[in-house]
């Protein structure tokens, strides 16, 4: 365990920090800008092209999961910077897609 210390109102308290509390994942904001897949599934369709300007509501692609077709809009009006993915490609949960400028 790593030993941290603590100063509490001029008193210096010494604590034990745990592992899973050392190695814990940093929390960071969601970065508007970029497309991550929301579940695990297949990429069949993709409607847009690097460089296009989209307009938010228009569809991106296709993420089938489950034998279900979920359609992707975008949520935003802008430029695609880069597109991760190709047709019938696996995808894992939270794996980048899509990234606007």
């Amino acid at each position: 365990m790593a030993k941290n210390k603590l100063n509490i109102d001029y008193t210096i308290y010494e604590t034990n920090l745990t592992k899973k509390f050392v190695n814990r994942k940093i929390y960071a904001p969601v970065n508007p800008k970029l497309v991550r897949a929301f579940i695990p599934g297949v990429i069949k369709t993709i409607y847009v092209k690097k460089d296009q300007k989209v307009k938010q509501g228009e569809k991106m692609f296709i993420l089938e999961a489950m034998k279900m077709q979920n359609i992707v809009y975008s949520h935003l009006e802008g430029k695609i910077k880069n597109i991760v993915i190709e047709p019938e490609q696996r995808v894992a949960k939270n794996e980048l897609l899509i990234e606007f400028e």
